[in-house]
């Protein structure tokens, strides 16, 4: 089955087969033996398409880069793709996403990876309401973003993963290789770091 054909038959959205036609027309598609996996890969790491772009454009904080981004992490992943023998595809091309988005921002933006944070400060187990309904259910979706923005990498990426991704504590300590206790540590600041700039925002607009 020809790359094409994938294509127009694909029930994907207008941006994952716009992608996907991209993504063909490079030598790794056409010169690689393992064009025979395409089909498999399509229905395993597609359906995650938009998931990664929603990571990378929080990471990188640019439609261009977010999108460079995604293709380079979905050919890396095609590449590695017959080395994948797990059931979370998802979390795999986020890792993948995650490596790559890092990858760019310390070769251009070194200063935006981290901020200083204690570590031995650690969440409750319970969720803030607060900071999940103003990222899924912000009435005004510019001041989030401009939030989102002012926060450093490891702020924004922790956020995305849990209240857009809906991934368990667990499954963010495996992508980001750190316990669980750090997760949740990590995600109480970042929240703690969104409702500072929102109440500031909203206190100067009064």
């Amino acid at each position: 089955m020809k790359t094409t054909d994938l294509i127009k038959d694909s029930n994907q959205s207008p941006w994952q087969r716009g992608f996907l036609q991209n993504a063909s027309e490079t030598k790794d598609f056409e010169s690689e033996p393992k064009i025979v996996e395409l089909a498999s890969f399509e229905a395993m790491m597609l359906p995650h398409l938009d998931a990664a772009h929603n990571l990378a454009r929080w990471l990188m904080r640019n439609e261009q880069d977010a999108q460079d981004v995604v293709q380079e992490a979905y050919l890396r992943a095609f590449k590695s793709f017959s080395g994948f023998h797990g059931s979370n595809g998802r979390a795999w091309l986020l890792t993948i996403v995650r490596n790559t988005s890092y990858t760019l921002l310390k070769k251009n933006r070194a200063a935006d990876l981290t901020t200083s944070f204690d570590e031995e400060i650690h969440a409750s187990g319970r969720e803030s309401v607060s900071p999940a309904a103003i990222l899924e259910h912000a009435e005004d979706a510019e001041l989030m973003k401009n939030a989102m923005n002012e926060l450093p990498a490891e702020f924004r990426e922790i956020l995305t993963l849990r209240h857009q991704e809906e991934l368990s504590y667990q499954e963010i300590g495996e992508m980001l290789k750190i316990p669980v206790g750090t997760v949740m540590s990590r995600l109480a600041r970042a929240r703690a770091k969104l409702r500072e700039y929102l109440a500031s925002r909203m206190s100067q607009e009064k």
